[in-house]
C-alpha cells in the first residue's frame, strides 16, 4: 500500500502560494494540452483543453468518504506547482485532502488528475464522482459490459464481467442508460479548428481501489463514473468452481487507512488530427508507480505454444492427444525446434471441480515436463483459476517456483472491485518474490501494474481470437482487430492470442470449437505479432498445423515480443494500422487491414545521412495475394546476402496492397550508422 510523502523534490518548480482566483491551470509548453481545477464557488470542477479549444467543459469531481465529502464546500487551498521534461503539474491542498493535476507533453499528450488523502486512521469511500462533460455532438467508441437481460439502471448485475466486448459507435447522448461501459473509450470531438480531435478516457495506478466504469444514465452530454462496492459475501462457484461469486456487497466502494493517493483519471489527446497519436500514447504507463522489483532482469518475455485454442489438436501422432505428458512433450519439442520460449499447460492439469492446484491429475507429471523442457530451452507456465490460486498464493508460488515452473496464467477473475484489485497486486508482488511471470486472463484492462511489477507480463480484457471458436459469421472480428490498437491498446499489453493457421474471409468463415479458424487472411494474423503489444505472445494453433508450413512458422517464431522502438506510422481507427518497430538491429513494419482493400506506400530514407548509410540486408516480405480469395494464401519475397542502398539497388518507397481483412510484415536487418538506426519511416494511403 503506497503512502504519499509530502516532500517537494528538487523537480518542484515553484513555492507554496494561495491559488489566484481559486483556479489553477497547468499546460504543456505549446498549450497542446491543459487542465484546469476550479473551486470558485466552493465546488471542485475540472476542465481540459487543447490549443485553447475546450474538450471537457467544467465537470464536477467529488469523493464521498466516512470522514466528509471531498469536493464540496472546499474553501481556501494551497498550491504547489512543479514541472519535469515530460509534464507540468500542481498539487492543490485543502484541509483533509488534495487534488493533483498534470499535463503531459509530446508522445504522451494528455491530462490527468487524482485525489490524495491527508487524513490519519481508517475510513471508507462511499462513492466517487468523476464527470466528463462534452459539447453534445460527440461520437464515441464504447465497450459495454456483458449484457444481461435483467440489467437495470442500478447496474448491480453488471459489475461482474469478463471485460470482453466489441465496440459500439454511438453519440454520447444515445448511450444505453441501462448499461455499464468499461474503459478505455475513445470520443471523437467535432468542430475543432484543426478538424476532428479524438480523446480517450483512461485510468492509471489502480491499487487498493475499484476500477472505473462509465455510464450515461441521464442520456445527456455528461459521461459519469460508477464503481463496484466492496464485496461482503463471496462464495466459490461459477465455471468449474473456479470463480468467486459475489452474493452481497457493502454500502461503500473502498476501505482505506491513512494518507494515500488514489487512481489517476486521465484524458489522452490525439495530436495533429491523426489517430496514430492515440495508438502511440503511453500515458497510462507514465502515470503508474515505478518498478518495485529490485532487479527485474530475470523477467523474460517470449512466445508460447498453447494448446487450449486448438483443443490439443495434434494430427498424425502415435499417441492419444490430450492432457497427458506425451502431448505436452510434443508441444515442447515443437517449441524447442522453433525457438519458442514457453509452453502453457492450460485447464485440465489439476483435478477439475476441486480448485486445488496441489492436486495434479495422474496423467500429468509436472517435474518431468519441467525437466524435459529445461533440456530443450523451453519453460513451463501453468494455468490457474482465480479461486484456486487465491487460496494459497504464497505456498503455490513457492512450490511451483522450486519445481522450476516459470509462471502462472490466472483466469476467471471477472471483477475489478477493491478485493479483486488487491488480489491482482498481491499476486504480482508474491510471484515476483519467487521470480514467476503472471499472465492475467479473464481480467480487467491493465492500469499500469505492468510498470510497477513488470512480471505482470500480459493481460486479457480483450475480445480476442478465442471467441472465434463459437461466434458466427455475422460477427465482424476484422473491424475489431483494427480498432483495438487505438482504444484497448492504450491501456497496455493485450493477451489477444493470435496465430490461426486456418484463415478465411467473413463469407467463408465458420465457427468450430476443435478446428477453429480466423476471419481475415494469414498475413492479417501474422501482422498482429508486430502491431499488438503482447510481451507473452501465444501461438494459438496446433503444432502440426504450423509444421505443415515450416518456412512461415520459422519467420513467425523469430518476431520479437518486445521492442527497442515501436510506433504506429499510419492508420485510422476501425480501418487499418501500419506500424514500424525495431529490435537489436532488425527493422520490422507491418500493416493490419480492415474490411476495405487498400494500398499503402512505405517511404524509406534518412534525412541528413549519406547514401552509404542508407542500406539494409536480408529482406523478407509476407503479404496478401492479389485476390486473397483464399484466406490462408500469401506471397513471400526474400533476398539475402546483398547490401541494399536506397536510390541505388533498393527503392525509396515500396507499395503494398492489403486485401480486405489482410495484412503484411516486412523484416530487414539494418546495417548502418546510428543515424540510420533512428530513421523514421512513414507511410501514406493512396
Amino acid at each position: 500500500m503506497r503512502r504519499l510523502i509530502f516532500i517537494i523534490s528538487v523537480l518542484l518548480a515553484s513555492v507554496n502560494a494561495m491559488a489566484d482566483g481559486r483556479s489553477v491551470t497547468v499546460a504543456t509548453q505549446f498549450n497542446e494540452a491543459s487542465i484546469t481545477l476550479d473551486w470558485s464557488d466552493d465546488t471542485l470542477r475540472w476542465s481540459a483543453s487543447s490549443m485553447d479549444i475546450e474538450i471537457i467543459a467544467p465537470s464536477r469531481l467529488r469523493m464521498e468518504t466516512s470522514r466528509g465529502v471531498w469536493g464540496e464546500d472546499v474553501g481556501e487551498a494551497k498550491v504547489e506547482r512543479y514541472s519535469t521534461e515530460e509534464y507540468s503539474g500542481a498539487i492543490v491542498e485543502f484541509d483533509d485532502f488534495a487534488v493533483e493535476i498534470r499535463a503531459y507533453e509530446y508522445s504522451n499528450l494528455g491530462v490527468a488528475y487524482r485525489f490524495i488523502s491527508k487524513i490519519e486512521g481508517d475510513y471508507t469511500v462511499t462513492d466517487e464522482l468523476a464527470e466528463f462533460t462534452f459539447g453534445g455532438e460527440e461520437v464515441a467508441w464504447i465497450p459495454y459490459t456483458n449484457f444481461r437481460p435483467d440489467a437495470t439502471s442500478d447496474y448491480a448485475t453488471q459489475f461482474e464481467t469478463s471485460f470482453e466486448n466489441t465496440y459500439t459507435k454511438t453519440t454520447i447522448k444515445d448511450i444505453d442508460p441501462r448499461r455499464l461501459i468499461f474503459t478505455p473509450i475513445v470520443v471523437d470531438c467535432p468542430n475543432r479548428n484543426t478538424g476532428s480531435l479524438k480523446v480517450a478516457i483512461v485510468e492509471s495506478n489502480l491499487e487498493e481501489y475499484p476500477g472505473m466504469f462509465l455510464s450515461n444514465r441521464d442520456q445527456d452530454n455528461i459521461i459519469d463514473t460508477e464503481f463496484a462496492p466492496v464485496p461482503d459475501v463471496v462464495e466459490q462457484g461459477g465455471y468449474n468452481m473456479l470463480q468467486g461469486i459475489v452474493k452481497s456487497r457493502k454500502p461503500y466502494i473502498a476501505e482505506c487507512s491513512g494518507k494515500r493517493t488514489f487512481p489517476w483519471r486521465g484524458l489522452i489527446i490525439s495530436a495533429y488530427n491523426s489517430d496514430i497519436y492515440l495508438a502511440n500514447n503511453r500515458l497510462v504507463w507514465e502515470l503508474a508507480d515505478e518498478c518495485r522489483i529490485k532487479n527485474p532482469s530475470w523477467i523474460k518475455p517470449g512466445k508460447v505454444a498453447w494448446e487450449w485454442w486448438n483443443d490439443w489438436g495434434l494430427e498424425g501422432v502415435d499417441f492419444e492427444p490430450g492432457i497427458n505428458n506425451q502431448t505436452y512433450k510434443y508441444y515442447i519439442d515443437f517449441a524447442s525446434r522453433y525457438g519458442i520460449e514457453y509452453v502453457i499447460l492450460d485447464e485440465g492439469w489439476s483435478v477439475k471441480g476441486e480448485a486445488d492446484l496441489y492436486n495434479v491429475v495422474p496423467e500429468i507429471d509436472i517435474p518431468e515436463l519441467v525437466a524435459y523442457g529445461k533440456k530443450r530451452g523451453v519453460g513451463i507456465i501453468l494455468w490457474a483459476g482465480y479461486w484456486a490460486l487465491n487460496r494459497d498464493i504464497e505456498g503455490l508460488c513457492k512450490h511451483y517456483s522450486k519445481m522450476g515452473v516459470k509462471g502462472f496464467k490466472v483466469d476467471f477473475m471477472d471483477r475489478d472491485d477493491q478485493e479483486m484489485v488487491r488480489f491482482v497486486y498481491d499476486l504480482a508482488e508474491i510471484a515476483a518474490k519467487y521470480k514467476l511471470l503472471v499472465d492475467y486472463h479473464g481480467i480487467y484492462k491493465p492500469t499500469g501494474l505492468q510498470r510497477t511489477y513488470p512480471n505482470a507480463i500480459n493481460f486479457e480484457g480483450v475480445h480476442g481470437l478465442e471467441t472465434m471458436k463459437w461466434l458466427g459469421r455475422e460477427h465482424d472480428q476484422i473491424t475489431y482487430d483494427v480498432t483495438i490498437p487505438y482504444i484497448r491498446g492504450l491501456a497496455g499489453p493485450m493477451d489477444y492470442t493470435p496465430g490461426a493457421m486456418r484463415n478465411a474471409s467473413r463469407e467463408e468463415y465458420e465457427p468450430s470449437y476443435s478446428r477453429p479458424m480466423s476471419q481475415g487472411t494469414r498475413c492479417h494474423q501474422l501482422a498482429m505479432y508486430v502491431a499488438y503489444n503482447q510481451p507473452l505472445a501465444m501461438l494459438s494453433d496446433s503444432p502440426t498445423e504450423y509444421e505443415k508450413e515450416p518456412e512461415f512458422t520459422k519467420f513467425l517464431a523469430t518476431i520479437p515480443t518486445t521492442w527497442d522502438e515501436w510506433s504506429a506510422i499510419d492508420g485510422e481507427i476501425g480501418e487499418y494500422i501500419v506500424v514500424r518497430s525495431e529490435k537489436e538491429g532488425n527493422l520490422y513494419y507491418a500493416g493490419l487491414n480492415g474490411n476495405t482493400s487498400r494500398e499503402v506506400t512505405i517511404l524509406f530514407g534518412c534525412i541528413g545521412a549519406s547514401p552509404d548509410n542508407w542500406h539494409y540486408g536480408d529482406i523478407e516480405i509476407y503479404s496478401d495475394k492479389c485476390d486473397a480469395s483464399t484466406g490462408y494464401d500469401y506471397k513471400r519475397i526474400e533476398t539475402s546476402g546483398t547490401r541494399y542502398v536506397i536510390g541505388d539497388n533498393f527503392p525509396s518507397e515500396l507499395k503494398i496492397r492489403m486485401a480486405p481483412g489482410g495484412g503484411f510484415v516486412i523484416k530487414t536487418h539494418i546495417r548502418s550508422s546510428e543515424d540510420m538506426k533512428r530513421t523514421k519511416l512513414k507511410s501514406r494511403v493512396n
